[in-house]
């Protein structure tokens, strides 16, 4: 159906009863039909047809509102779907970065600077603790600090005459031997000392 370029609601009816419309009134003059009738008549005429093309095009606006609509869509769908492909490839590319520079994007912590003094007690209690093994708890008091602070300047790895539980010497470790003169059991130690070790003991854990 051709396209209504003009829109049907401004038209206006012509005057049939004009001279200039004289021969479009004798088409329908007959013994039956006199002039003022056929005039009339050309009016109905005109008027149905000019109703029958409001409703053409009333439908044919629809129609182009439905298919700007539909192509507005269309072009926001790839507008999307462009916008998530540029969005994946730069998180992509953001997943490459942080995974070969790990430590660049290592988050930091929320968390002061700490003001609390370091506890670290003997290499002996700390060797011990590494293989699993007992450890007196005298070494986390303030007496078992205070021996370890003073001899910080032994290097570990520094090798001491020892004697074994079978009665032989042998060479160890600085960080394997004790001073047993100064050590108190756990159940000679007393209670103000073990409370001083007991939370140092658990954080040393």
């Amino acid at each position: 159906m051709p396209r209504i370029r003009n829109d049907p609601n401004f038209n206006t009816c012509p005057d049939y009863a004009s001279a200039n419309l004289v021969n479009t009134r004798a088409q329908l003059i007959n013994e039956n039909v006199n002039e003022e009738q056929a005039i009339q008549l050309l009016r109905y005429i005109w008027l149905a047809n000019n109703e029958a093309d409001k409703a053409l095009w009333q439908q044919q606006l629809a129609d182009d509102r439905e298919q700007q609509e539909h192509a507005q869509r269309l072009e926001e769908d790839e507008q999307q779907r462009a916008d998530q492909e540029r969005a994946d490839e730069e998180e992509a590319t953001r997943k490459e970065e942080r995974k070969k520079n790990k430590h660049k994007y290592t988050p930091i912590l929320a968390t002061g600077i700490p003001d609390d003094p370091s506890i670290t007690p003997c290499s002996y209690a700390l060797h011990k603790l590494d293989k699993g093994e007992y450890v007196e708890l005298w070494y986390f008091t303030n007496d078992g600090l205070d021996e370890a602070s003073t001899k910080k300047t032994i290097d570990d790895d520094a090798m001491v005459l020892s004697t074994l539980v079978d009665g032989s010497m042998a060479w160890i470790s600085s960080a394997s031997a004790r001073n047993a003169r100064s050590v108190v059991n756990d159940e000679n130690l007393p209670f103000k000392e073990f409370c001083q070790a007991c939370p140092r003991f658990l954080v040393a854990l």
